[in-house]
């Protein structure tokens, strides 16, 4: 099961957790502090919010009292002009909030509350590394306060900083070692770097702290699954259940079941996470535990209502799919494969299971060179949209007798090998067209290329033992063709996994997908 940080779909968290700059308030925008603690905006992938209340608004205004109070006379003095500034950015007027700040740190440059109000106005305009040098002039000024170094933290985060981001945590912490935000913003600042284990210890703190955090500790179940600490994860998830009985965190035990290898248990929670809130996730997530596990009944069942729920996913309509071709239904895999390329014609995914499927289902060879060939249209530099194209014209030429559709297929295969040279299943393509044209010496020399390039491929041994037949070495063919019953039988010993690597390939990001063999 793919699992991520910051992947709650939603729960009762209610009002979010509060940047550690602010107690409750009415301001909008976006918080630096809450950049790493907030984990309703990171979940979101949204802004955050800026909170300032008037305990805080009060102790800037002593502040600025403090070095503004021997200012000159003005139409209006630098305190109202800094409250002014902040009821400009509590209702968003951020360029007004900005002019008089502007003006104000002209005259007072050092003054710690304009800086920070400017640092939060820039950030709340998307002015990251703009706002760095007002962020890090207030916390010169102010060094005591957590307030200051959280927020300064969070913005040399923002901007790629890292190093620099994690000294000012650590200063903050220092401050305030027993406060729940630092804490939280500590270790999602490391659950965002991946570094899990490095997250944990702060993630806990701030569990202890506030044993009723339902984001905390989603998170801190999260780190524990990809640091292997199963059972913590486990006992973690279930103690917030009792307070939260959320369909995420279902899901979540599910996940952590599927790593204990409890399936039963896994199929159970994500059954429950997908009737309690029957999402596109939950839905896909539940049928590919199924599938994980060959029950293709109830997991077909399972994806043709979510694909009747949600008519527009191609994730559920390849999962119907996978399901119908493992249950031996070609005909109607391959459609349900092809209406996967038809929502989502950029991805690769639902093409390698059409790819798959080609020789089983000749019957629909037509449609299916139309989906190639689109996606060679969309995919021009990709290799592999060249190769499944070649296959599927292939199939239709062999099906029709069309020579003039041989020489596009080799055309298309050699296009495929300039793409990606080491390419081997290409080779090994070319090998076989080479001999169903007796050019056996090409196609030898084609075989040998893709054995050089992929030694487990069990079809190009094949192909090459069968080639050197034909060509009079029968000892050399002999040899070739006990290698591959070899690794023949070395495959169908692994059947049992290839269910499992099926619905990984489905969770992988196209980019990062290399079909396998």
């Amino acid at each position: 099961m793919k699992i991520s940080f910051f992947g709650c779909r939603g729960g009762p968290r209610g009002r979010p957790e509060l940047p550690v700059a602010y107690t409750p308030g009415t301001h909008k925008g976006r918080s630096y502090a809450g950049h790493f603690q907030s984990s309703e905006e990171l979940r979101s992938g949204s802004a955050g919010v800026v909170r300032i209340c008037g305990g805080i608004l009060s102790l800037w205004l002593i502040l600025a009292s403090r070095s503004l109070a021997q200012a000159p006379p003005t139409q209006s003095t630098p305190q109202q002009v800094l409250q002014t500034a902040e009821a400009d950015y509590e209702k968003e007027d951020y360029i007004g909030a900005e002019k008089l700040l502007r003006g104000l740190l002209e005259r007072f440059p050092r003054n710690y509350a304009a800086n920070e109000l400017m640092g939060l106005v820039l950030t709340a305009r998307g002015q990251d590394a703009d706002a760095t040098p007002f962020f890090r002039t207030a916390a010169n000024e102010n060094p005591s306060s957590v307030e200051a170094r959280a927020n300064l933290a969070a913005n040399l985060a923002q901007t790629d900083q890292k190093g620099l981001a994690e000294q000012e945590f650590s200063k903050a912490l220092r401050l305030d070692p027993k406060n729940y935000d630092l804490n939280h913003n500590f270790g999602e600042f490391y659950a965002k770097l991946g570094q899990v284990t490095k997250a944990i210890p702060y993630l806990q703190e701030a569990q202890k702290i506030n044993s009723t955090s339902y984001s905390n500790g989603y998170d801190l179940a999260v780190s524990e699954v990809q640091a292997g600490m199963l059972q913590e994860a486990e006992n973690q998830i279930r103690e917030l259940i009792k307070l939260h009985n959320t369909a995420e965190l279902h899901s979540l035990l599910g996940s952590v079941y599927e790593e204990k290898s409890d399936f039963i248990a896994a199929a159970n929670e994500l059954q429950q996470a997908a009737q309690m809130d029957p999402t596109e996730d939950n839905i896909f997530e539940w049928g590919a535990e199924l599938i994980r596990h060959r029950t293709m009944q109830p997991a077909r069942q399972v994806f043709e209502e979510g694909v009747n729920k949600y008519p527009g996913s191609w994730r559920l309509q390849t999962g119907l799919g996978v399901t119908l071709y493992l249950l031996g239904y070609n005909d109607l895999a391959v459609q349900a494969f092809c209406r996967a390329t038809d929502i989502n014609p950029e991805d690769s995914r639902p093409y390698f299971f059409l790819a798959k499927i080609l020789a089983a289902s000749p019957a629909q060879a037509e449609q299916v060179s139309a989906r190639f060939e689109r996606y060679v249209q969309v995919q021009p530099r990709d290799p592999w949209a060249r190769y499944y194209y070649a296959l599927s014209l292939w199939r239709s030429a062999r099906k029709e007798t069309a020579a003039t559709n041989l020489t596009k297929v080799e055309s298309l295969l050699r296009s495929a090998l300039e793409l990606k040279p080491d390419f081997a299943e290409a080779h090994l393509q070319l090998g076989i067209l080479q001999s169903e044209q007796e050019n056996y010496s090409e196609a030898v020399r084609q075989y040998q290329r893709a054995i050089e390039l992929s030694p487990s491929l069990a079809d190009a041994h094949y192909r090459l033992g069968q080639a050197l037949v034909h060509m009079g070495d029968k000892e050399r063919g002999s040899a070739e063709l006990k290698i591959s019953t070899e690794l023949h039988s070395r495959e169908l010993a692994e059947d049992d996994e290839k269910g499992r690597r099926i619905l990984e390939f489905i969770y992988k990001e196209p980019a990062l997908v290399s079909p396998a063999r």
